[in-house]
């Protein structure tokens, strides 16, 4: 998780390109979208939007799980296909796809889509509009599935378990560049990069795209799901509680008192400008994360005693989980970041040092400048839509025993508290500063700990930077 940088109001701002060529994409087909005022006003062929909710990418949100009376048809169907295992990523990005988080994408990425991605961390859609894309969403396959796919236009997917999952239609078989994937979405080939040494190097070389039909919504029967709100079950919500303004905190990190200053402090700028009921997306990523990160089910618990300590206010926070997998790709991943939340209903996105960072795999520095994250934000193709909010660093205060916003007149007095520091105390049973973070929260971080010594023959796992 990155630390705290300052709260500005950047209103996006990026040149229209109209290209006459058009592509061999699967998107659902777009509307037509003139937006006027921002969130405030909207209009849309044939259609009054009164919703204060930004649109989603392509003017609908794409859901491809069927339809309840197809799902036996479906299952059925499946078994007579060639068949593709899913690794647990791929089951991610298969939930990711399913619910509209990728919006306008209607499944795993055709080689056209592919190389858009890479190169432009964007995708032009058939009227010519662009959609920011900046992560491949893929599914990559071997020799010997691709021979057995042989001349089939169609696929099923199984978990790990030999449940049908989903069918792929209308596939396209193209080549798996991983070099080229891996130096343009990390800016290096370093070894060491955690999402690359998971999903990507002993990948087969092949990658598949195609048309997606879910058979059934993706549930992880982990005492979790009730938090995998879709984004159009956050919309649903947002409208029940009447938001005129959404602003999202991306988060793999435990909640502490810097960050709630930061979120409280941005519900109070937004009340400033004139909205009425600012709703904070608390969003921690669901994913796969690396090894050393805290697992999500006890930063989970960490988030609910947040709230139920009053440092949140739950009337304005709609905790959820986002189910994308973890990057760890800098300025290029914090794009996707921040695209899926206007999905979910966003308008608002906050970020701040070294968004979706890591330490870079071999040498002793960060893998990315910290700036450049919240900096690529205010330029990204097909974002322009989307309010990007940096913030103000925050640290906490020596002198008054709180977290506190970093005064530059006094450095003398802050002491700032890394979350590989605050790892490492947990870890070794130290107590953080009183007013770093709330006792209920601080608790289940040490008894996450506590539960490794146990697990681990008294041996806990070194934190490595991120």
């Amino acid at each position: 998780m990155a630390s705290m940088a300052t709260t500005l109001f950047v209103k996006t701002s990026f040149p229209s390109h109209h290209l006459s060529k058009t592509f061999d994409t699967h998107f659902t087909p777009s509307s037509k979208v003139n937006i006027f005022g921002g969130a405030k006003a909207r209009t849309q062929q044939g259609l009054r939007v009164s919703s204060g909710l930004i649109e989603p990418d392509g003017g609908k949100l794409v859901e491809l799980v069927v339809k309840d009376s197809e799902r036996d048809l479906k299952k059925g169907e499946a078994f007579s296909l060639p068949r593709i295992k899913l690794s647990r990523i791929d089951l991610e990005w298969v939930h990711v796809l399913s619910e509209g988080w990728a919006s306008p994408l209607n499944g795993f990425m055709k080689e056209s889509e592919f190389l858009q991605t890479l190169h432009f961390n964007s995708i032009r859609l058939n009227d010519g509009s662009v959609v920011n894309m900046s992560l491949p969403i893929v599914l990559p396959i071997d020799d010997s599935q691709k021979h057995r796919i042989g001349d089939s236009k169609k696929v099923s997917l199984f978990d790990s378990l030999g449940n049908p999952i989903a069918i792929l239609n209308n596939i396209e078989i193209y080549k798996h560049p991983k070099e080229e994937r891996i130096a343009r979405t990390w800016g290096t080939t370093a070894p060491g990069l955690p999402y690359v040494e998971e999903a990507i190097s002993k990948a087969g070389n092949w990658l598949i795209g195609g048309d997606l039909e879910v058979i059934e919504p993706i549930k992880y029967h982990d005492g979790l799901d009730h938090f995998r709100l879709s984004p159009a079950e956050l919309r649903d919500e947002f409208k029940k509680r009447n938001a005129d303004a959404v602003f999202a905190f991306q988060l793999r990190n435990p909640v502490h008192n810097g960050h709630a200053l930061l979120m409280t402090d941005t519900r109070k700028r937004l009340l400033d400008m004139g909205y009425k009921n600012p709703v904070l997306l608390l969003h921690p990523l669901g994913g796969y994360t690396k090894a050393d990160d805290v697992p999500l089910d006890w930063r989970m618990k960490q988030h609910e005693k947040v709230l139920e300590d009053g440092v949140l206010d739950p009337e304005t926070t709609v905790v959820s989980i986002f189910p994308s997998p973890m990057h760890y790709a800098g300025p290029t991943e914090v794009q996707w970041h921040a695209k899926a939340r206007i999905n979910a209903g966003a308008n608002f996105y906050i970020v701040g040092r070294d968004p979706a960072g890591m330490s870079h795999p071999v040498e002793k520095r960060d893998l990315y400048d910290a700036d450049h994250g919240k900096k690529v934000l205010s330029m990204a193709p097909g974002l322009e839509r989307l309010n990007i909010l940096p913030f103000r660093v925050a640290a906490y205060d020596k002198a008054q025993g709180k977290m506190a916003f970093f005064d530059p007149s006094r450095p003398q007095d802050f002491l700032f508290i890394s979350g590989t520091k605050m790892r490492t105390l947990a870890r070794n049973k130290e107590s953080p500063p009183d007013g770093f973070m709330c006792l209920g929260g601080w608790k289940v971080l040490v008894d996450y700990y506590d539960s490794l010594v146990v697990s681990t023959n008294g041996k806990v796992p070194e934190a490595v930077p991120a």
